[in-house]
Order: C-alpha cells, then structure tokens, then sequence
C-alpha cells in the first residue's frame, strides 16, 4: 500500500505541473492586457509600462513561468493583481464557500442516486424504475445555468421556500470563522438559527448543482447492479435463504458499487467545473465567483492559483477512490 500510495503522489505531481504550464501558455495567448485591466482604459503609455515592469511582464514567458514557479515551491502564488492581496489569501477567503457547495452536492448525489439506481435496478419497469428514468433524462438534458434560473423563479419567486442568493441574508453577520464552512462554524457556536439560516441559503444552489450528478451516478448505478443480480453467487444466495433486502444491498451493491465510485470521483471535477455557472447565478461568493471576476480583469496570478486548487482537489478525491478501489477489489492494484 505504501508503494501504492506513493506512486499516486509522484503522479500527482506530474499532473500539477502539467497544469501549470497549459495554464500558463494559455494566458500568454489570450488577447486583453492585465495592465491595462488593472489601470483602465484611461492610463497612459508610460503608465502601463511602468505597471508591465512591475507585474514582471516586460520579461519573455518563459522567465515569467520560472519565476513564478520558484515562488511556487515556496508556498508563494504572488499577488493579485486586482486587489493587491496575496493570492493564497483569497484563496483562502473564497476556497470554504466552494468547498460547502461541493460537499453538499456530492453528498446529495450519494445518498439519492445510489438507493434509487439500486431500486431501478431491483425492480426493473417499474415505478422506481420510470422515475428513475426520467429525472435522468431531466438532468442531463436542462443546461445547468438555465435550471438554476428556474429554481429562483419557482422556489425563490412563486413558492417563497428558499432564499434566491448569497450565503446569507443580506446585513446578517457570518458566524466567527473556524472552518470558513457557515453550517459547521455555527453549529460550533451553537448557534442554530444561523446554522437554518446557511443551510436554506445552501439547499438550492446544492440541488442544482447535484441533478445531473444524480442523473449520471443512478443510471450508472443501475446498470451495474443489474449486472451482478444476473451472477450466480446472487443466486446462491436467494437459494440459502437469505432475505432480498440483504441479497440486495450488502452482497449486490458492494460489488456493483465500483463503477458508480469511478464516477462519483471524475464528478467531483466536474461540480468544480460547474461552480462558476451556479455560483454566479446564486452569487455564493466562492471560487467559482472569483475565477470569474479574474478573468475578466485578466488577473493571471489568481487564474493560475484558482486552476491550480481545483486541480489539486480533483487530484485528491480520484486518490481517495484508488485506495477505496483496493478496499472494495484488491485485484485493482494500478
């Protein structure tokens, strides 16, 4: 195992790196001029490059991506150029707020895909089964961005059942940060109010982002599961009396619940990847939020710190699913 692990880590690495320098080719190459995002339109020639020299752009790319690397291995991602403040800082500032979403989504994804693709699959053609149909046909059929703008138009609008955007309500304070995560840190003060409060301001964005999780981890579920219901130890089992219930759920699932793990991993990916529509339909504050907000002002050094963070985390949930990999087979050795 500890040759295992080590070999994902060394591979981790790679893939960092690969990262980095695809993101930063990237940026070389796209039109708009961070200079004169950050000065505006009005600054002069001299202006702009006296700010070039001193955001370290007057260099070739190639001593660009050097440096910053050398500050990398250091634990430093430089400044932004939007807000003076150090990158790391408002990672960390906006890295909670996405981080909340994202549990909250992939938590809603596990516990509704998983029991509803093992009952399509238990029940094939029936109700369980059209349901489980058609909320997969729904979810990954409605773009995103559009089913967030509905869901404020119908809970938000018509229903008044949950809060349109943001964490909280506007003028409330945020509880005293310990995790950054509003539920956990009022849970911790005790405060259940706020701890409501956060966890209404949550719900929406989080179903929104976890239907078309839910959609593709149930069908894949399903499918699974009607494979292994077809083996003969399954049979064997019904055969020594054992109840469905358990046939179905320990001896079934934990052999057909590989493929739906696979996938829970690569979606983790993909939620990050969605946080920039929800979190800007919703206005949640997260890193979503501020990856937009940079590349519209071509701020490079948070694009490079916030593509960097969302790799890593998508990195480490496809780690954690190689070692539940040899957990559930051991013969899945690389």
């Amino acid at each position: 195992m500890i040759v295992f692990i080590s070999r994902r880590m060394v591979l981790m690495l790679f893939v960092l790196f690969g990262i980095s320098i695809m993101t930063f080719t990237i940026m070389q190459v796209i039109p708009g001029d961070p200079a004169r995002a950050n000065l505006g339109p009005g600054a002069g020639p001299e202006q702009l490059e006296r700010m070039r020299v001193k955001l370290g752009l007057d260099q070739p790319p190639h001593v660009q991506y050097i440096r910053y690397m050398e500050r990398l291995f250091k634990g430093d991602l430089g400044d932004s150029i939007r807000t003076r403040k150090p990158v790391l800082t408002e990672l960390k500032n906006y890295l909670p707020a996405t981080l909340e979403l994202l549990a909250a989504a992939m938590i809603l994804n596990v516990s509704i895909a998983i029991p509803l693709g093992v009952l399509s699959a238990f029940r094939p053609g029936k109700i369980a089964d059209m349901i489980s149909r058609l909320f997969a046909a729904f979810g990954m059929g409605m773009p995103i961005f559009w089913v967030g703008l509905m869901a404020q138009v119908v809970f938000f609008r018509h229903l008044e059942w949950l809060p349109a955007t943001g964490r909280l309500p506007p003028g409330v304070t945020p509880p005293e940060a310990v995790t950054g995560l509003y539920i956990i840190d009022a849970l911790i003060a005790g405060d259940f109010d706020l701890m409501r409060l956060a966890m209404a301001h949550l719900c929406m964005p989080a179903i929104v982002m976890a239907l078309p999780e839910i959609a593709v981890t149930s069908r894949l579920t399903r499918s699974s599961m009607l494979q292994v219901l077809n083996q003969d130890y399954i049979r064997a089992a019904y055969a020594k009396g054992l109840s469905s219930r358990r046939v179905v759920w320990i001896h079934g699932l934990r052999n057909a619940f590989v493929a739906p793990l696979t996938i829970v991993g690569l979606q983790v990916g993909w939620v990050l990847g969605g946080t920039l529509l929800v979190e800007g339909v919703f206005s949640w504050g997260g890193l979503g939020f501020l990856a937009f907000h940079s590349i519209y002002r071509r701020d490079f050094p948070v694009i490079m710190g916030v593509t960097l963070l969302m790799c890593a985390v998508f990195l480490i949930s496809n780690f954690i699913v190689d070692v539940l990999y040899r957990y559930l087979d051991p013969r899945m050795v690389d």
